[in-house]
């Protein structure tokens, strides 16, 4: 995604400010579950920090169960991290309507999120669950 000036201006003035985004290896599996099925599990997820936010793990597309996953027009920006695209769970007579969303043109500071998939747990109601093991000592 190429950023125009006016956007790399705001970005600088932010991270002036403290406004951090790090992201790094999560370290352990992360498995996420909806109505007692498992959407996506891996060993090789990110995870996100942003200021002002809870941190948020990114799955692997290839770790995830895309089958269950329907591409939907609802579409969001954030001027850190770009345009974001959703998809809804679906799977039999159970629907979850933008649960999930992926950053497919990041900007080029938050590369190593494209290709994959975050999990709005409010969309994916009370049967969701994202596990984390804890890494081996």
């Amino acid at each position: 995604m190429t950023l125009s000036e006016d956007a790399k201006r705001k970005i600088e003035e932010a991270k002036k400010n403290g406004y951090r985004i790090d992201i790094a290896p999560y370290r352990g599996r992360a498995r996420v579950t909806w109505n007692g099925v498992v959407v996506a599990e891996s060993t090789q997820a990110l995870a996100l920090t942003e200021t002002r936010h809870a941190t948020v793990i990114y799955i692997p597309r290839a770790d995830t169960d895309m089958s269950l996953l329907q591409r939907t027009a609802h579409t969001t920006h954030c001027p850190f991290k770009g345009d974001a695209n959703y998809f809804s769970l679906v799977s039999g007579a159970n629907r979850a309507d933008n649960a999930v969303w992926t950053y497919e043109n990041p900007i080029p500071d938050v590369a190593p999120i494209k290709d994959h998939l975050a999990f709005y747990t409010k969309a994916m109601g009370a049967s969701f669950g994202i596990e984390v093991d804890a890494p081996a000592v």
